[in-house]
């Protein structure tokens, strides 16, 4: 199993990610775009997530040819992104970043089905090989937490192009390792998305993912609007993921002591409370920083679980596809809904509303996976 080469491509998959969500909502606030303006743009990179994933999977599953999916969808998306550097105008950007996370939210999904196949039986490592993408996001996060209080953020771009250019490359070195052969699954999609426990999983993770969109999108914003430096929400960033690692170093544990549905339903509470936390104690560190560590559940426990449920869920030639489905509804369209609805109410009603209806929009999804998601 080649745990380095699969390591190396999470890390820097989520070191984009890194760079990506909490500074591009300042870079769009340094050329001079408006809070409703910043979380269209940021809802365009969610959006594209509901097409991209399903298209690029249904393509994967029917040719066995995972990786080289991989490799072009991720080449293509580091051509297209290089198009930031030629205008900055709201509509140019809009296309360039539509095109560049057409291709860029391809690849994760696909590259997810293909560890779980070169694991095997051995799917409780999958957090082991998972946590490095958690270190290459704390490792740009605080990073460029630093740099930022130096030089000015237009550097931002050059950054990013440097690192979607190190996610193709990775890319190159993980062998193709296709699963379908390893099961015989006739039944339809849509028999699959018919089941309780699919549907329930699905729909809690859109509005689980609804929740997260003020967070991804305004959360750097926020904490500027408030007095605090780039170097410390930098740092509060990287101690969110600091805490995710725990989780993913203990996952294999975690999940055969409590299952799946305990530990789903327990992680979507403490995310309503989190977003409770940042609501109404901006003023206090010692709470935003409680609230970071719950990072571990909001995203940690539920994004843990919900691979580990869709792999069991979602068989043979319908891998790629229920990654997919996983993928793009609910950090696509969730987070899109999320985004837009976001800078809407920051407008409207202010910051901290974002984040009380973020914790609302986290009960639902708790209220759904109670009704529907069995223990495995």
């Amino acid at each position: 199993m080649p745990y380095w080469r699969l390591s190396s491509f999470y890390f820097f998959y989520f070191a984009t990610l890194g760079a990506l969500i909490p500074y591009w909502g300042l870079y769009l606030k340094d050329l001079g775009f408006s809070e409703l303006q910043i979380g269209e743009l940021l809802a365009v990179v969610m959006a594209t997530k509901i097409i991209a994933p399903n298209v690029w999977g249904w393509i994967a599953d029917h040719t066995g040819q995972r990786m080289l999916v991989i490799r072009v969808a991720s080449l293509l998306a580091a051509i297209c992104f290089s198009g930031v550097f030629v205008s900055s105008g709201y509509w140019w950007l809009i296309l360039v970043m539509s095109a560049f996370s057409f291709f860029w939210n391809a690849s994760l999904p696909q590259f997810e089905a293909t560890t779980l196949n070169h694991l095997g039986p051995e799917t409780q490592r999958y957090s082991s090989i998972r946590l490095w993408g958690s270190i290459g996001f704390i490792v740009t996060v605080a990073g460029l937490g630093v740099l930022f209080d130096y030089v000015r953020i237009s550097y931002l771009p050059l950054i990013l192009l440097l690192l979607f250019v190190s996610i193709w490359l990775s890319s190159l070195v993980v062998p193709e390792q296709d699963g379908r052969h390893e099961y015989i699954d006739h039944q339809p999609l849509w028999v699959l998305l018919r089941r309780r426990e699919i549907l329930s999983l699905l729909v809690a993770a859109f509005f689980l993912q609804a929740s997260h969109g003020p967070y991804y999108s305004f959360y750097s914003l926020y904490l500027e609007t408030w007095g605090y430096s780039r170097l410390l929400i930098g740092e509060l960033w990287a101690l969110g993921v600091i805490a995710e690692i725990f989780v993913f170093i203990y996952m294999h544990r975690l999940l055969p002591r409590f299952g799946a549905r305990k530990l789903f339903l327990a992680a979507l509470l403490l995310t309503g409370l989190r977003w409770l936390l940042i609501a109404g104690f901006l003023d206090n560190l010692l709470i935003l920083l409680i609230a970071q560590v719950l990072h571990a559940a909001s995203f940690g426990i539920v994004h843990a679980v919900a691979i580990h449920l869709i792999h069991i869920y979602f068989k043979g030639r319908h891998q790629g596809k229920g990654q997919a489905l996983y993928s793009s509804l609910s950090f696509g369209a969730g987070g899109a809904v999320g985004s837009v609805l976001g800078g809407w109410l920051w407008t409207t009603s202010g910051p901290k509303s974002m984040f009380i209806s973020a914790a609302a929009v986290s009960l639902l999804a708790w209220a759904v996976a109670w009704w529907g998601i069995r223990n495995r």
